[in-house]
């Protein structure tokens, strides 16, 4: 009984042991997620060190209305720490994204109307008190208790700048038109979460459910903004998919998943190549149609095979290919009719009469002016 006793008392002491060392790797690995805001930056002091929330830790976020759709567009570190200088503070929160295109659509959730735009970043907008900085995958949120200026957050940006990942953006942000545009309403979604909070921020939450007939499952991106003219108003909806024939697809299931009082005010869904698009809350067909016409989208053909380019060599080298092979072919020809002759000079200094010229295959045409009859050896 004692010897049962003991084993078990050393397997405990294993097990505690094991379980220590897990408890101390995972405390390493916390510890050691690195911190991408700067102590200080110009006048501005850290007041205390940063709070970095990854893992578990994020899903505490996940319902805050400024963060609807974190995990669908692949958060995967927070990290925020308030500054002092004077009498001032603010208090930059840092999103790490995996790419910019989730990036991307977490800071078009950030926009409202009534910001500025900013150069700083790769995109940035600023009121009063608050700002946005887009930078690769990172986003940039700055709340201070008095006036915020873009400028403040420049040494900011550009030590993030290095560190961001610089994946391209998606294009589907450049198809907007311009005239119009009622900015800090742009909304970009790659995925269905992100699209129902788009709708909604954009007072088009009745249509929310088209998410479920979009087909992200298949790859597609959204962009919506609003757009105001002297012709009438609405909300554009650009859907861009991987090929025409998906786009053609989703353009019957959206067709049919259009409510019927919308289908009777006009609304429609239009395909140009690879992109669908739609116009809410539009009072006049005219104004869609115009809306439609100003999206900067061209179809392009792209050919997978390799191409040449063709150009004129150098007139010195063609020259001198010119003489090489002329030198050849004459050298060649020299060479075939010295053979030719020698062969034909030898043979018939060996075997005279016998191979070449011989005097029963000549015939000579005589004239008659005298009577000798010539013998065609004489001519040899």
């Amino acid at each position: 009984m004692g010897f049962l006793a003991s084993n078990k008392i050393a397997r405990m002491k294993k097990l505690l042991i094991v379980v220590g060392l897990l408890l101390l790797l995972a405390s390493i690995g916390v510890a050691a997620e690195p911190s991408l805001l700067p102590d200080k930056f110009g006048s501005w002091q850290a007041e205390g060190p940063s709070k970095i929330a990854t893992g578990k830790d994020l899903r505490k976020n996940f319902g805050d209305v400024r963060t609807i759709g974190l995990k669908e567009a692949g958060l995967l570190t927070t990290e925020e720490r308030s500054y002092r200088s004077g009498s001032d503070d603010v208090r930059l929160t840092l999103y790490v994204f995996q790419d910019p295109s989730g990036a991307y659509q977490f800071f078009t959730q950030t926009l409202h109307t009534g910001t500025k735009k900013a150069a700083l970043g790769d995109e940035a907008s600023f009121d009063g008190q608050n700002g946005e900085v887009l930078i690769g995958n990172l986003v940039l949120l700055a709340a201070s208790s008095g006036q915020m200026k873009p400028e403040t957050l420049g040494e900011v940006a550009s030590a993030l700048k290095a560190k961001a990942d610089r994946t391209p953006y998606p294009p589907l942000r450049n198809y907007l038109p311009e005239k119009g545009l009622v900015s800090g309403t742009q909304r970009y979604a790659l995925g269905p979460a992100g699209f129902r909070a788009a709708m909604s921020a954009l007072d088009e939450a009745a249509y929310t459910d088209l998410s479920k007939v979009v087909g992200f499952e298949s790859g597609v991106e959204s962009m919506l903004a609003r757009y105001k003219t002297e012709r009438g108003s609405g909300v554009l909806l650009l859907l861009e998919y991987p090929t025409p024939q998906l786009a053609e697809q989703h353009l019957h299931h959206l067709e049919e998943a259009l409510p019927a009082e919308a289908k009777q005010a006009g609304m429609d869904v239009q395909r140009n190549a690879s992109m669908l698009s739609l116009v809410f809350g539009a009072k006049s067909k005219e104004f869609a149609q115009d809306l439609r016409k100003n999206v900067n989208y061209e179809t392009q053909v792209i050919r997978n095979e390799a191409g040449q380019t063709l150009t004129d060599p150098p007139w010195v080298l063609v020259l001198s290919k010119i003489f090489f092979i002329t030198a050849i072919f004459l050298g060649v020809a020299t060479g075939l009719g010295i053979a030719f002759g020698g062969v034909r000079v030898l043979t018939k200094r060996l075997f005279p009469g016998k191979v070449f010229d011989r005097p029963q295959d000549i015939e000579v045409l005589q004239m008659g002016l005298s009577g000798k009859k010539i013998d065609p050896s004489d001519m040899y």
